[in-house]
């Protein structure tokens, strides 16, 4: 499907998998978020506000580089922001919790990608 016949957050969803097709695309977006939590962890410990910003910029980066350099495509949070934010969470945890690769499955992206659910981020 084509990004420009999403109308629901159903429709969405496979579609930002497959833009996240490559492990390493996905393994960026894992650092990010990975860092973009620590620095809201500071945020709550320490109440500077200037660690919201680094949440935001360090989330991002890591996830465009993956974006522009490896997968070759533009970020689906150009265009979606709200839902690539609640989906890199939910891409990020379900790769935590070992089901990523049923979702990729589903959503298309070929196994030859590494990404069965013992593998992890390949």
């Amino acid at each position: 499907m084509s990004d420009n016949r999403i109308k629901s957050y159903g429709d969405f969803w496979p579609f930002y998998l497959r833009e996240h097709a490559r492990p390493v695309t996905r393994v960026w977006h894992y650092g990010g978020t990975t860092l973009a939590l620590a620095c809201l962890g500071a945020l709550i410990v320490t109440g500077d506000w200037p660690w919201l910003v680094g949440a935001l910029l360090i989330g991002y980066g890591p996830a465009w580089i993956g974006h522009f350099f490896f997968e070759k495509n533009k970020p689906a949070s150009f265009k979606y922001p709200l839902w690539s934010f609640f989906s890199d969470f939910r891409m990020y945890f379900a790769f935590l919790s070992g089901r990523l690769g049923r979702e990729l499955e589903r959503a298309g992206v070929p196994a030859g990608l590494g990404h069965n659910s013992q593998a992890g981020a390949q």
